[in-house]
């Protein structure tokens, strides 16, 4: 129960601030038995699992910060311990893998079906072996199983993903949660030997972009070389926060990273900065919602009035003002708008201290009467709800309060804010979503106050509203967030869209400020196939996963949603609901579904690994899918899905192969396209690996290879044909 409870506590992390992993024993392991029931378990006393270390490594490049987390856990007692490892991964992060330590070598694991993953876990574990697997819990929770953690053993997990970094005024934030002791587990925060704690938080950024950073929280350690500066943190605070400013000018600045495989659409990050000077505020009108039910007892309303406060310091003379609280009954502080006038503010602050904690939940009543006031032209029209609860009062259905709340919300925008874990997530989501606002998720420990205040300041001056992006050149598809969207001083626009069409492109964001019409644009170039920034795709495919999963929360599960998720889950690599990321032992094999269940072979000897790394860096200098590559360790790091040796799948760029009949199959052929097979270094093999480059990557997976393209797929086999004809070469490039 303790296990569970943590995971939803932590499953309602709050963004943007990313909190470190931690390790949680799990109370007791699977039976070593085959036969015994699956949720039978024996008891393992004796094992105390602490973290001695925390290595966190962030790279700012384009916009986008690239992290790679190491941490270090220690079993101190006496007996072997299964754990899990919860990592909540900051908003619109898109995960790019797991390595855990085993036999002192950090092996990397591959995406597959969440019950199939599973499967090969809890067999592995019966009988002793040391898996991992990645499984998503929602909101950017990733869970890993891990086991077994013997006494005196040391393990490293280390993670890596990308963000989208945020803005906070004209500086770049970055936050990073340390957690602390939970359970049985300890954090190794200070010993003799680190009286700073065992916590290292790196970031590296380009010189010329960005001012000398500060933190408000932490020392720094700021060093430089001619192109890059680097900062470390130091200090013992658990809650870390690093702002790098931003060198800008009076003009708007627009931003395009784009990543194109070649044989589908391109990937494109947009990103919109403000001028540095907004001549003009736009007037708002803010109505604050707050939920005073009896779960808002004791801390929560302290937190919530406080909140109250932060917001009304933001206000200016132009800005006018309601304060809503609402449990079995709706209040509100005025009947209608007032100014932020001084004697308005001390009334309003008056009205929150009294406020008291009691009754249920009329979430219903609550949007009504926050929707009721006329939203007048020229003014921006806010709403900041904050609720711990689901609807108790009132109406109680879901999808009648959110159909309500979008009939009557006409151009306000909606800001959700959920505290704790009883919570209806999906109303909350999609009443921001459809209110054009975010939805916020605050855990129990955290501060309901803090969570509000940041929103609250993004929103206090608005560059321009309901702006809108074209392309001319090119089209753009599935664009997340969706538009129109609005702009605030000290933010910046990130839209993650697929592009078709290439060359020169003009970008255009078009929408209304306080001055009118305002137009922003500028020339970009967007590649037919360049197979740079890859995790540009990670990120849309992250992005859009999201929102297949707010719409499946909304409207249930269904073919075409299930489909669309677990496909980008195998594809990009991106634990999901519906698929989970597994770590197998080097040289471990495991029969899929169509073999016999459990079906393992004995890890591979030190000479059969070398070998095969061998093996391994000859194919893929025969197959330049690797310029440059002098090495077998260089051809290890280059490698796609290195050290997954025995594997059932693996990824190369956007493809994904699983292993059928001894053959790596590209996960997107069909029964019946049409199938070319040459011979593995045959002549015919290297002209289809100089016409389609991208072929190199996938032919160094082996000698058994079948990859898809459009209209046409390539087999590698030993039957293969050794020459092709000039025309036949030229057709499978047309139809590829």
């Amino acid at each position: 129960m303790r296990l569970a409870i943590l995971a939803l506590a932590l499953l309602l992390s709050p963004v943007p601030a990313l909190a470190q992993g931690r390790i949680i024993e799990r109370p007791c392991l699977p039976r070593p038995c085959p036969d015994c029931p699956g949720r039978a378990c024996r008891r393992v006393p004796g094992s105390d699992v602490e973290r001695r270390a925390s290595n966190v490594e962030v790279e700012l490049r384009d916009g986008v910060l690239h992290y790679e987390v190491e941490e270090t856990f220690i079993n101190r007692g006496g007996g072997i311990g299964e754990a899990d490892y919860l990592f909540p991964l900051p908003k619109n992060a898109a995960f790019e893998g797991l390595k855990l330590e085993i036999d002192g070598e950090l092996v990397a694991g591959e995406t597959m079906s969440a019950d199939e993953a599973r499967r090969i876990y809890e067999d592995i574990v019966r009988r002793q072996r040391d898996p991992a697997l990645v499984e998503w819990m929602g909101h950017g929770l990733l869970r890993t199983r891990i086991f077994p953690i013997a006494a005196g053993e040391t393990r490293r997990v280390v993670v890596r993903f990308h963000a989208v970094a945020e803005r906070e005024g004209d500086a770049v934030r970055v936050d990073y949660f340390r957690g602390g002791h939970s359970g049985a587990v300890a954090d190794v925060a200070r010993d003799r030997n680190d009286p700073e704690g065992k916590l290292r938080f790196r970031l590296s950024y380009p010189r010329n972009s960005y001012g000398r950073p500060y933190s408000p929280t932490h020392d720094l350690r700021v060093s430089d070389d001619r192109e890059t500066g680097h900062v470390e943190l130091t200090g013992g605070a658990r809650e870390m926060t690093l702002l790098l400013p931003m060198r800008r000018g009076a003009r708007a600045a627009i931003g395009v990273l784009s990543h194109a495989p070649g044989r589908e659409e391109g990937f494109a990050l947009l990103t919109l900065s403000p001028p540095a000077i907004s001549p003009r505020e736009t007037p708002r009108d803010i109505t604050l919602v707050l939920d005073v039910s009896g779960s808002m007892s004791g801390k929560k309303i302290e937190q919530a009035r406080e909140a109250g406060k932060q917001l009304l310091g933001t206000l200016s003379s132009r800005d006018r003002f309601r304060l809503i609280d609402f449990a079995s009954d709706v209040r509100t502080f005025r009947d209608e708008p007032v100014f932020a006038t001084r004697e308005n503010i001390a009334a309003a602050e008056r009205y929150l201290d009294r406020l008291r904690a009691e009754g249920s939940t009329n979430i219903s009543g609550a949007l009504d009467e926050a929707l009721s006031a006329p939203a007048d032209n020229g003014r921006l029209p806010l709403i900041l709800f904050v609720t711990d609860g689901e609807p108790t009062v009132g109406e109680r259905n879901p999808d009648r309060i959110a159909q309500q709340a979008s009939s009557e919300r006409g151009r306000r925008r909606i800001f959700t804010f959920g505290v704790g874990a009883d919570l209806n997530v999906a109303l909350l989501e999609r009443l921001a979503l459809e209110g054009r606002g975010t939805a916020h998720f605050v855990r129990p420990d955290e501060s309901v106050e803090r969570a509000v205040s940041i929103v609250a300041s993004r929103l206090t001056n608005p560059v321009a509203t309901d702006l809108r992006v074209r392309v001319e050149g090119a089209r753009l598809s599935k664009m997340h967030p969706a538009g129109p969207y609005d702009l605030f001083a000290g933010q910046d626009l990130v839209i993650l869209a697929r592009y078709e069409g290439s060359g020169t492109v003009l970008v255009r964001f078009e929408g209304e400020s306080a001055n009118g019409r305002v137009s922003w644009t500028t020339e970009a170039e967007l590649p037919e196939r360049d197979r740079e920034n890859g995790f540009v795709a990670r990120l849309w495919a992250t992005q859009r996963v999201g929102y297949l999963s707010a719409e499946r929360r909304r409207s249930g599960a269904s073919p075409e949603i299930d489909d669309e998720i677990r496909t980008l889950g195998e594809k990009y690599g991106i634990p999901t609901e519906l698929t989970s990321y597994l770590v197998l032992e080097p040289g471990q094999q495991v029969a899929t579904r169509r073999g016999a269940a459990g079906n393992l072979t004995a890890p591979a000897t030190p000479g059969v690994a070398l070998e095969q790394r061998r093996q391994r860096f000859e194919e893929a200098k025969a197959a330049s899918a690797y310029r440059g590559v002098q090495s077998i360790a260089e051809a290890d790091a280059a490698a796609p899905s290195a050290n997954t040796a025995g594997t059932t799948s693996r990824r190369v760029d956007t493809r994904t192969f699983a292993l059928r009949d001894s053959v790596w199959t590209d996960v997107r052929f069909t029964e019946g396209t049409r199938i070319v097979t040459v011979k593995a270094y045959s002549e015919a093999y290297f002209a289809l690996v100089r016409e389609l480059p991208d072929l190199g990557p996938a032919f160094a997976l082996g000698d058994r290879v079948l990859v898809r393209g459009t209209t046409v797929a390539v087999k590698v086999a030993p039957e293969g044909v050794e020459r092709l004809s000039t025309a036949e070469l030229a057709a499978i490039v047309a139809a590829w």
